[in-house]
């Protein structure tokens, strides 16, 4: 990266507000490129923009953050990605960094370490807020995702079809942004379904908002 230029920045955040305070919080010392509101658009323009580090909400519309990350990964990119967040949760910041995150903040905590974490990140090195680095390290330091972890269990395509029925999109819609067949959504469905011991709909609902898939 040129040291004569800002680094750029592409924020993904479904609510405006929070959008348009980090816009001001950043405008200083960062070139903004863009905002997204969801993580399919994320992936998208992170591929067309080649931001320096994108922050990124963990829960948004369509595909959530870290999902999102671990499609960017997939597809080779490795820009650094900050996740900004109202979770203070210890599963949510370690499924995070495993998926390849550069830095983990609170978003209550934004104006004071949010800059800091993405000079961390594009310095190659990886940020947690101080409220969750004990808690978290301890938690990776045990190894692997506790098998009783049950997204453990669910594979990508499963949680993408998940976070989308927990939207309220029908078979049909989750089946033409997928460019799968309506079968096939059912199929994971049913499968999930199984695989996690719910029975009805509802409950699989439930279940995606209590895993951060989906907020209420």
């Amino acid at each position: 990266m040129n040291p004569a230029r800002r680094p750029r920045v592409l924020i993904a955040d479904d609510h405006l507000l929070v959008a348009e305070a980090l816009k001001s919080l950043l405008s200083t010392d960062f070139e903004l490129v863009g905002v997204v509101q969801d993580g399919r658009a994320l992936v998208e323009a992170a591929a067309t923009l080649r931001p320096d580090v994108i922050v990124a909400d963990v829960a948004m519309p369509h595909l959530n953050g870290i999902e999102a990350l671990v499609q960017l990964r997939k597809g080779g990119y490795r820009m650094p990605v900050v996740f900004l967040t109202m979770h203070r949760d210890v599963t949510f910041a370690r499924r995070a960094l495993e998926a390849g995150a550069s830095g983990f903040v609170l978003k209550h905590s934004a104006s004071v370490e949010l800059v800091a974490a993405i000079r961390a990140a594009l310095a190659g090195k990886t940020y947690l807020t101080p409220q969750l680095a004990g808690e978290v390290l301890d938690a990776m330091r045990l190894g692997p995702e506790p098998p009783e972890d049950p997204m453990v269990s669910l594979t990508p395509r499963q949680r993408e079809v998940l976070q989308l029925l927990s939207e309220g999109r029908s078979a049909k819609e989750i089946a033409a942004s997928l460019s799968i067949s309506a079968r096939t959504v059912e199929f994971h469905k049913y499968q999930m379904m199984e695989r996690l011991g719910i029975r009805t709909s509802a409950e699989l609902v439930h279940f995606a908002i209590k895993h951060g898939l989906a907020e209420l």
